[in-house]
């Protein structure tokens, strides 16, 4: 069986994309049970030079409509960054999932090889498709992925394992 740059990326996006709306769903549920005020949250970093919760979905979301996107070929939408509550972060969420979902295998399959182009410190980075999805875009939308669920895990929401890695 060959493996297509579709089926390497979209699912990807999607299971996590679930796995986090998952988890926002509980610190929700959690936050109201223990009446803690959702924002505090939504604000929270795990160390104070890193950027909060609301900003790793952000970029999250950022990065898959980026490379979805880029390995079709098309122009990358544009969201402002205003989210402020946990709904506004699944909202956000659902829009890209959305999204990702509206591009078919075709426009995705044989994006190995189209060159990727990425503004970089004022400067272009051209890689091969294949190069960034695996060595750029995965490493990117992980850490975003593990840090948002970290914060919340650190913040004493109860999550493990199994709600970041979610349902496939």
């Amino acid at each position: 069986m060959t493996l297509n740059m579709y089926q390497a990326s979209i699912p990807v996006m999607l299971q996590m994309f679930g796995s986090i709306a998952a988890v926002l769903d509980k610190a929700a549920a959690q936050a109201a049970e223990r009446k803690i005020d959702p924002t505090v949250l939504v604000n929270a970093r795990l160390a104070p030079d890193m950027i909060p919760l609301s900003a790793q979905v952000q970029i999250m979301t950022d990065q898959a409509k980026g490379c979805a996107a880029r390995l079709a070929g098309i122009d990358i939408p544009s969201y402002a960054d205003t989210e402020k509550t946990i709904d506004e972060l699944k909202a956000r969420i659902a829009k890209t999932v959305d999204f990702v979902k509206s591009l078919t295998p075709d426009q995705i399959n044989g994006a190995e090889d189209r060159e990727v182009t990425l503004k970089i410190g004022g400067n272009d980075l051209k890689l091969k498709g294949s190069q960034y999805f695996f060595h750029f875009f995965l490493p990117n939308f992980y850490f975003h992925a593990t840090t948002a669920y970290d914060i919340l895990r650190h913040n004493g929401i109860q999550i493990g394992k199994r709600d970041f890695i979610g349902s496939f």
